[in-house]
């Protein structure tokens, strides 16, 4: 998965308007794009909610498998997963 890192610290967007810039950043490296996953470290929040469940001690978080195995093409990393939001083209 093409995974492209953003560094945004210094302009202390809330999750909200990252996953509005992670959106926008897909949209115009895939075209129209559906968002598979998140998983957002402040929180300790991920969706689809659960799959990391079973991932326990594993090296690969729920999320990103998750998105891996649904054809996940792109990945947007704010701050070395401090959120991360995974898509697929449509």
């Amino acid at each position: 998965m093409k995974t492209l890192h953003v560094d945004a610290a210094e302009l202390e967007l809330d999750f909200d308007a990252r996953l509005r810039l992670a959106n926008a950043i897909a949209r115009h490296l895939l075209g129209e794009a559906m968002l598979l996953s998140f998983y957002d470290r402040d929180r300790n929040l991920e969706s689809p909610a659960g799959v990391s469940e079973c991932h326990v001690g594993c090296a690969t978080p729920g999320w990103l498998d998750y998105a891996t195995n649904r054809g996940g093409t792109l990945m947007v990393d704010f701050e070395r997963g401090r959120q991360v939001f995974c898509y697929r083209p449509v």
